[in-house]
């Protein structure tokens, strides 16, 4: 029986929320295959390296950013014959969710790196007019990551990650808005959002950073889902 050889490599899909809009990480190839070309943070397992410490070395050589307070887990394993020019290559998905950061500092074989709108990059098959066509089969990666995130907020505290170590409703509910791409009524999010038990913590403490009247300060609480869940409709 032949064998045929086979490369491992993690890849990441880095949201946050910057503007008002869900912005993924990317990094312009600085070798080839696709040189040039927009795609997600990553790169080959190293012999020896657990996966997820591959996935978390490859965020910081690539983008400068750290694993402080990013939430990471397991999208998904792609190993299309011929996803990789260079030969049999299967690689582990990780989706990672990070409150607004400044923009990253490229390095390693990464020629740049920025945020980039999910909503322009998934709107057409060949991405936004800021970056078009993503390397690889990244954009089938972003898509299954970005969904993921979306159905996890409905049963599941994972907004909160996108946020700061404290937050107001008002700021949670535009991650919400962000991530789903829609409009909530801002009374009945607020009713959903302090009624659901353990999802939120009131801190004690008020902000004018919203503006107008001083707004109530939170952080996560200890729940591990949500019941009721958050619907999306």
């Amino acid at each position: 029986m032949d064998f045929v050889p086979l490369g491992l490599a993690a890849d990441l899909v880095i949201l946050t929320v910057r503007d008002g809009r869900l912005q993924v990480l990317l990094i312009r190839r600085g070798i080839p295959p696709y040189e040039g070309r927009w795609a997600l943070p990553g790169g080959f397992v190293r012999p020896g390296e657990d996966l997820e410490a591959a996935a978390l070395r490859e965020l910081a050589e690539e983008t400068g950013l750290e694993a402080d307070r990013i939430h990471l887990e397991q999208v998904a394993t792609y190993g299309a014959p011929d996803r990789d020019p260079r030969g049999r290559v299967v690689s582990v998905a990780y989706l990672a969710l990070v409150p607004n950061l400044p923009s990253p500092v490229a390095g390693s074989d990464a020629a740049a790196a920025n945020w980039i709108s999910v909503a322009d990059l998934l709107s057409s098959p060949d991405g936004s007019s800021e970056v078009m066509g993503l390397a690889f089969d990244h954009r089938r990666i972003l898509a299954d990551a970005v969904e993921r995130a979306r159905a996890k907020l409905e049963y599941s505290p994972l907004a909160t990650a996108f946020c700061p170590p404290e937050f107001t409703i008002s700021e949670l509910r535009g991650i919400y808005e962000a991530v789903w791409g829609i409009s909530l009524d801002p009374r009945n999010f607020h009713r959903k959002v302090t009624k659901t038990p353990h999802f939120v913590t009131p801190t004690g403490d008020t902000t004018t950073r919203d503006g107008g009247r001083p707004a109530q300060l939170f952080h996560r609480g200890t729940a591990t889902t949500l019941h009721p869940p958050m619907p999306r409709t």
